[in-house]
Formats: C-alpha cells, structure tokens, sequence
C-alpha cells in the first residue's frame, strides 16, 4: 500500500493520468491525498473533476480557492455562469454537475492523519496555529460550508480582510480562515496575509516571510503538504512539503510519497501549453472595503486571481 499526496491540478486530466500511470496506482491497495485545485485554467476541468470524483472512496481532498470559486459560481444565475472562463462552463453546464458540485462542496479545508504523522491544507498555516488549532478553524467552516446554510457562505466569503484573530465571529471569522487555509504565501509576523506577493521568497518586501518560516511561529507536531505556491515550486523545509510545482503552467505534476520511511517523489511534465498568466495586481492600501473580489471569483479590474 502506498500514500500519495499530489500537488494542484488545475483542469490538468491528461497530465494527471499520466502521474496516474507512473504512480501504478492500484485502487484497490493504494490511496490518494489531492492539495486543492482540482479545477480552473487548466482546459479539462470536468474531466479531471470526474476522474477525482471517481476515485473518492480511496482519496482525501482539500478544497482550494479555485474550488471555492467554483461552488461560488455555481450558485449564480445561469447568466452570471457564462461570464465566466469556458473551462469552469465545462463544468457548471455538464449535465452530471449537480452530483460533482455536492461532492465538491463536502469536501475538508484540511485533512489529518495522525498516525501517519500528516496535515494536509491547500495553503498555509496561520503563524500561531497549531495544527489542532488549524484543524480546529477547518471544522468550524466546513460545518457550514455542508450545512444548510452554504450559499450564504459561499456569496460572503469574498475579500481580503479581515486579519485573522481569534475574536472575530460570523462571516468575519470564516473568511479570514479560508483566506488562510486557501489563499495565504506571505504574511507578517502577526500573520497579516500579504494577498498581492506572489513571487518566490526573495521577491517580498521587508517584514513579509513565507507563512512557514515567520518567527516565532507556533510549535507543529505534524509533517504539512500543501499546494497553491507554484512560484514557490517544490519546497521541503520547516516541516512543509510544499508540492504545487505549476503544471498548468507548463511546469511538473508532483506526487509525494506520505507512507514508509524513504523519501519518495514522482514527477511527470505539465501542460504542454501554458495557461494564459494571470494579471498581476500592485500593491495597495492594508485597509480596505470587504467583497473587493466579485460573487464569481473573476478578478476586479487590475486584480489577478490568487
């Protein structure tokens, strides 16, 4: 039996068949931990939702911003829909997309195994969470997201504030841990996500550190795979194992081997043509009004989409 964890997929199907094969992944003995990102840019999004749908009872998900997004989206008018990219209409308008959208929709915003000693989250980490903290902060959002009352939710969790602290309620509160959960790269070390600092470290200015490495960050007592930083690439260190290494952007597809004791890696190429780049969005004012992002996930103008 072997546990994989792999990286962000993006709407990749062919490429992550391909892992698939180099993996020899049996069902019937092996097991699957999927970072997030199922979907989006990647030009085969409900083919690859199938395909990760298909293989749920011997794989864990956590949902990542895309994802979000997405079951966002598909709470709007039919009207609203097709505003957005034709990959995400592939998967609004398949006639199995009530059945996806409710698997989707139940999925975690983090995944723990303590016995085999892993966490997994599509982001990060706040800095003074421990990872029964961060478990915690997951729990309280999921019961809502596969509550009753999701849609309100799913159209209020847009925004880049506020800061997380362990004071806020409400919707406050529930955006602030997904924007952590999903969204965060670099932060200050009161944990102050900088959403508009995308690039590798290095590329940050003073007082921002990649959310693993912040001073005086709280004690972890279990190993952490994540995705969504492929500027990042692949990254061990500081108890991460940070395995979005762009394969929507031509990059490579990354499983990592989560069981036994030998560290194990598997890659295969990305996409053959790159997705179109994001507009990058400049860096503005901390204070801001909420809901700057709109109901459909698409970017305001100048923005791009985390």
């Amino acid at each position: 039996m072997a546990v994989w964890a792999i990286g962000d997929l993006q709407g990749c199907y062919d490429v992550t068949q391909r892992l698939l094969e180099k993996l020899r992944f049996d069902p019937a003995v092996d097991r699957l931990w999927f970072c997030g990102d199922l979907v989006n840019r990647g030009g085969q999004s409900i083919e690859t939702l199938r395909l990760v749908h298909s293989l749920r009872e011997v794989s864990q998900v956590v949902l990542g911003n895309h994802d979000l997004s997405l079951l966002a989206v598909a709470e709007r008018t039919p009207d609203e829909q097709r505003r957005v990219n034709p990959d995400l209409q592939g998967v609004l308008f398949a006639p199995d997309a009530p059945e996806l959208l409710a698997w989707l929709r139940g999925r975690k915003l983090a995944h723990v195994d303590r016995k085999l000693g892993w966490m997994m989250v599509h982001a990060g980490l706040a800095p003074k969470w421990t990872t029964q903290l961060a478990e915690k902060h997951a729990r309280e959002v999921e019961a809502r997201l596969h509550g009753e009352g999701y849609r309100k939710l799913l159209k209020n969790m847009y925004g880049d504030g506020p800061d997380w602290s362990p004071r806020l309620q409400g919707i406050e509160r529930d955006r602030a841990i997904i924007n952590i959960l999903t969204r965060m790269r670099y932060c200050s070390p009161r944990g102050r996500i900088a959403f508009e600092y995308k690039g590798p470290p290095g590329s940050q200015p003073p007082g921002l550190y990649p959310w693993f490495s912040v001073p005086g960050h709280a004690p972890r007592d279990l190993k952490i795979v994540c995705g969504h930083w492929s500027t990042l690439g692949l990254f061990i260190g500081h108890g991460v194992h940070a395995i979005d290494t762009g394969a929507v952007w031509s990059g490579k597809l990354t499983a990592l081997r989560l069981d036994g004791d030998e560290f194990q890696l598997v890659q295969v190429p990305g996409r053959d043509v790159p997705a179109p780049a994001p507009k990058q969005r400049g860096p503005k004012p901390h204070k801001q009004a909420q809901g700057q992002r709109r109901p459909d996930g698409a970017p305001q103008q100048g923005q791009a989409r985390s």
